[in-house]
């Protein structure tokens, strides 16, 4: 290897492949390991400190041995040294696409004119331009018979596809991402876990003015089919998160409660409909009934 190839290609291959094996092997999240955990920067600055280190004592050694050599095995010693950084299997591919005629073979290909006795010649075209345009030339062609003779998929197809991909991801999201929910999308929640983390809610903040049982306190009886600012989850979610009548009700609990948690202690407030308190309070506000189950709420 270290024939092969000179230091100041080793060492930042080593390094890096170090690096690729760091990162694949510690979860970061988003950002690089090493920006996320500050010991990691420091390991591969350690790491590349001790290759440079390597390869520092390694020359060292080389000229020490060199300077112990004699005049010969030391102009050998270097004339194969230089041979092997030389790439050469790289050369001679490079000389291969530019297709050029040595330069003691360039009689060969001079044309008669001349200009001022400078002479021009008559070189092919290169091959490495020649495969680039042949393969233009077959890119053009499947192009052609894939996109306007079978009327393959075009931009507009494409943008039309990512962007039903993109809503299909954002609706799946929106099913694990509760707290997406505001009072436009907001819907009853019936589930056991929900209605219990709502009690809860309830417990802890609503029962000084609502009453344990919902039955009304400072604030307005639950149980009834009473509302002041009208019933259903939607507008019993706005009232609960942006508040009662301005001066006078119920604070605004959007800033305490999540919007999922709103949710929850709506509905679980709607599942005390028709319960029988122990103390209710008397009516206030208007009758509320739901004439479009789901959708849209009416006050009458």
């Amino acid at each position: 290897m270290r024939k092969l190839v000179p230091s100041w290609v080793r060492v930042p291959v080593v390094f890096f492949i170090i690096f690729g094996v760091v990162e694949f092997f510690i979860d970061s999240g988003e950002k690089p390991a090493f920006i996320e955990y500050p010991v990691v920067l420091l390991f591969l600055f350690l790491v590349l400190l001790i290759l440079i280190a390597i390869e520092a004592i390694i020359g060292a050694l080389e000229n020490v041995m060199l300077h112990k050599l004699d005049e010969e095995a030391k102009a050998k010693f270097l004339a194969d040294k230089g041979k092997t950084y030389q790439f050469t299997w790289l050369n001679k591919i490079y000389t291969k696409l530019l297709g050029q005629k040595p330069i003691e073979e360039e009689g060969e290909i001079i044309l008669d004119h001349n200009y001022d006795g400078i002479k021009e010649l008559d070189n092919n075209l290169p091959p490495w331009w020649l495969y680039g345009f042949y393969i233009t030339i077959v890119f053009a062609a499947v192009y052609l018979v894939r996109f306007h003779i079978f009327d393959g998929p075009g931009q507009f197809d494409e943008l039309e596809t990512e962007l039903a991909d993109a809503k299909a991801a954002i609706e799946e999201y929106k099913k694990t991402a509760k707290d997406l929910v505001d009072i436009n999308t907001v819907t009853l929640l019936t589930d056991a876990g929900d209605l219990n983390a709502g009690k809860t809610i309830f417990n802890t903040n609503c029962v000084a003015c609502h009453m344990a049982d919902g039955g009304g306190g400072i604030g307005p009886n639950l149980t009834d089919e009473h509302w002041i600012l009208g019933g259903g989850i939607k507008n019993v979610f706005k009232t609960v998160s942006e508040g009662g009548r301005s001066g006078k009700g119920m604070i605004a609990w959007k800033t305490q409660l999540k919007p999922s948690q709103i949710a929850q202690v709506s509905s679980y407030v709607l599942s005390l409909q028709g319960t029988t308190p122990a103390n209710p309070k008397a009516p206030e506000g208007d009758v509320w009934v739901d004439k479009n189950a789901g959708n849209e709420q009416t006050q009458e």
